[in-house]
């Protein structure tokens, strides 16, 4: 799979208007932080969506509307993906995916998967053990983000399955863990209406994540958010209030904004945030360390979009104190629209990856200060 087609098209229809535009220009079009530097890591991965770093090297990708997971490994150390396989076909919304101990963990809408020893598996069709199949089935918000966190555990969030409506089973709005077997289901939060971006502040070990916010409010209303969860029970509001303090017309009546947890920080309305996660790498310079980045997926519903970008949260005593872009230019200022990022990892080097879900790419960005 090696990068050699860079001036491949690739064509995404936006609000009418077809987009083509060759690999090379997208890249010619971002714009980074001096001493940084983006390139592609992988091509030709249909709707790639979440990362996760396996042994070796090995990075395993999920896709919500392509329904394969695959591996891509850079073999011969030069910093691009030559190789690389689908391991899985035909899953159900397979958006999330996590790896420990030689396993590959899958999130489909309605189970979780584990695949056993999955590098001893690659040119074969592995066959998963289902760890977990009491998720519900339903498309809206269906799609999953999984990590493992500090404590060993499998989280995941299960979505509101509609815009706004109170949802007649408790699973809904949640933030769930197991044990790695598929055991212990713990129910840890609430009123979360689609997360699909956590992770873990270093020295802390506090939980930040990702929320999107309700649909059809207005362009500027309500903000998307990012919020802390550090104890069971915990409520975030949805559908009663978002944001923290704006009261939703058909149900903020009643419940008060005041019962429930609000977020530590405030996004745009729409930006869409999906993944995050904190640097702790040392590649980049020193002001970017246990800083959080966060992938603004962007728009859909706004008379003039935003978002698809890289942002940057600055932190200060553990909590979010400031926003400013990352990289940008995947939105034109003509309003074309050239990919949308959706998830970050960061490598063992100190790069980060970033997917992009529109164009099937891996972007790698590294510091360079040349």
């Amino acid at each position: 799979m090696k990068i050699a087609r860079l001036t491949a098209f690739f064509v995404f229809i936006w609000m009418g208007a077809a987009v083509a535009e060759p690999v090379n220009q997208v890249l010619q079009a971002l714009k980074l932080p001096a001493g940084f530097k983006i390139s592609i890591f992988a091509d030709n991965v249909p709707n790639a969506r979440t990362l996760a770093l396996g042994d070796d090297g090995v990075i395993y990708v999920g896709t919500r509307r392509q329904g394969d997971v695959y591996a891509v490994k850079d073999i011969n150390g030069d910093g691009v993906a030559d190789k690389k396989y689908r391991i899985a076909t035909d899953l159900y919304m397979p958006n999330g995916v996590a790896f420990k101990n030689g396993n590959l963990y899958v999130a489909e809408t309605h189970r979780i998967l584990r695949f056993d020893n999955i590098a001893a598996h690659f040119e074969g069709k592995p066959k998963p053990q289902v760890i977990f199949d009491q998720l519900p089935a339903d498309q809206h918000h269906g799609w999953k983000y999984l990590r493992f966190g500090p404590d060993g555990k499998l989280y995941t969030a299960i979505g509101a399955p509609c815009n706004i409506c109170e949802p007649k089973k408790p699973i809904y709005t949640s933030l769930i863990r197991l044990n790695p077997d598929g055991s212990g289901f713990e129910k840890l939060a609430s009123g979360i209406r689609n997360s699909v971006g956590f992770d873990w502040q270093p020295e802390t070990y506090a939980l930040f994540f990702t929320d999107n916010g309700r649909d059809y409010l207005g362009d500027d209303a309500p903000p998307d958010e990012l919020n802390h969860w550090n104890s069971k029970g915990q409520h975030f509001g949805y559908p009663y209030c978002h944001g923290g303090d704006i009261a939703d017309p058909e149900f903020g009546a009643k419940r008060s904004c005041k019962e429930f947890r609000a977020p530590l920080w405030k996004f745009k309305a729409h930006m869409a945030p999906l993944g995050l996660r904190f640097y702790t790498g040392n590649q980049f310079p020193a002001e970017y360390k246990n800083q959080l980045f966060v992938a603004q997926h962007g728009s859909w519903n706004r008379s003039k979009p935003h978002g698809y970008r890289i942002a940057l949260v600055k932190f200060a005593d553990d909590k979010p104190v400031q926003e400013e872009v990352f990289i940008e230019g995947w939105l034109t200022e003509d309003e074309r629209v050239l990919g949308r990022p959706t998830d970050i990892l960061q490598m063992p080097d100190g790069s980060l990856l970033i997917t992009d879900d529109v164009l099937g790419l891996i972007y790698k960005v590294e510091y360079q200060n040349e």
